[in-house]
């Protein structure tokens, strides 16, 4: 069985995937200042509240690629006549919701 994810692919300018690199790397640093306040016994909930902000950045950059998606994407397939793409937006929906 194919994987549905790599069938299409988004263009997104230099300018937008700047952004959303950046915002990964510093998610990345997040992650890694994680890491170091676990190897240095760091009080769970000062690590607790450090996971809390990485989940607050992965869900505004989620949201920041949905939109993306639902202005270029999902309006070019709904405006060529793809009604399946309310099908995979369901899906996502789901997803995200879990």
């Amino acid at each position: 069985m194919e994987n549905k994810c790599c069938e299409k692919t988004t263009h997104r300018t230099e300018e937008e995937k700047k952004i959303i690199s950046n915002r990964i790397s510093r998610i990345e640093g997040q992650l890694h200042g994680i890491k170091k306040m676990i190897l240095e016994d760091t009080y769970c909930n000062d690590v607790l509240v450090q996971l809390s902000a990485v989940e607050n950045s992965i869900k505004s950059l989620s949201n920041h690629i949905l939109e993306n998606h639902l202005y270029s994407c999902v309006a070019r397939d709904l405006e060529n006549g793809n009604l399946e793409i309310i099908d995979e937006l369901i899906n996502l929906f789901k997803k995200f919701n879990k």
